[in-house]
Order: structure tokens, then C-alpha cells, then sequence
């Protein structure tokens, strides 16, 4: 009988830490971000009542080409593909989907393709980024850049 008052015990404890566990797991998503192969930092931060994410650094800012910024010259429209690379925003419409956790669009600068998206903080220092055509979704993770 001990033994099952134990058991009891245990568990009401781990319900009990399981809340604060969670909210220590979720992390926050503001803050500046680095893609995983290290090419941008994205700067992401509240807004709307969900989450914007902003190009605020490229490891190559100047295009080799033409010695000049980078721009978004994947962009379809004629109209962005000289608009500067930092300053362009990647994320629209991502709202609330959970705790630590948003969905919308990405806006992808290597294809000039938007995508339906979600965002996880999956850690302190890192967040998984994610974009989906149909059924196919692909990701990636970045890391919170260190000052």
C-alpha cells in the first residue's frame, strides 16, 4: 500500500512540473536568428499579435557580380527584384498556433517563392523553421545569433 501512496506522489509531482517544464521549454522567438547554413541573420520580433522576421545581415552582403548590395533578383515580380536583400521581410501572416508555436507564410529569397509556413521554437537557442507546397514540406533549423 506504501507503495502505491509513492506512486501517487510521483505522479502528482510530475503533473505538477510538467506546466513549468513546458513553459521553459517553449522559449521566446524574438530575437536575432542565424540559418542553419549560416548565409543570414534574421532579426525576429511581436507584431500583429504574432511574429515578423526581417533579413538584418548576409555572410556575402555584396553581390560578386556586380560589386553592389545584395537584391532579391529571384523575386518574380520585376517590380521587388531590386528592392535590397537586408531589410526584407520573410515572414507574413504568422499567427499563434500553440505555445511556441506560429503559422503563415516565408517568403523564400533562393526561389522568389512564398510558402505556407510554420515557425517552433524548439529550444532556448534554436528554432525550427519550416515550408510546405502540398503535401512535400521541407525545414530547416536556426540558432539564436550570439552578440
Amino acid at each position: 500500500m506504501a507503495c502505491r501512496y509513492g506512486f501517487i506522489i510521483a505522479v502528482l509531482a510530475a503533473m505538477l512540473a510538467a506546466p513549468s517544464a513546458r513553459a521553459q521549454g517553449a522559449g521566446e522567438a524574438s530575437g536575432t536568428w542565424v540559418t542553419q547554413a549560416g548565409d543570414a541573420r534574421v532579426r525576429v520580433s511581436k507584431c500583429g499579435g504574432g511574429i515578423c522576421g526581417v533579413i538584418v545581415g548576409l555572410r556575402d552582403p555584396i553581390d560578386p557580380n556586380t560589386g553592389k548590395p545584395q537584391v532579391d533578383d529571384k523575386n518574380p515580380n520585376p517590380a521587388l527584384k531590386k528592392r535590397p536583400m537586408i531589410g526584407l521581410p520573410l515572414f507574413s501572416g504568422m499567427h499563434p498556433a500553440g505555445s511556441g508555436k506560429w503559422s503563415g507564410q516565408i517568403y523564400n529569397a533562393d526561389d522568389g517563392s512564398t510558402y505556407a509556413s510554420s515557425v517552433s521554437v524548439t529550444g532556448p537557442d534554436t528554432l525550427r523553421v519550416e515550408g510546405c507546397v502540398g503535401a512535400l514540406c521541407g525545414g530547416e533549423t536556426w540558432t539564436r545569433a550570439r552578440r
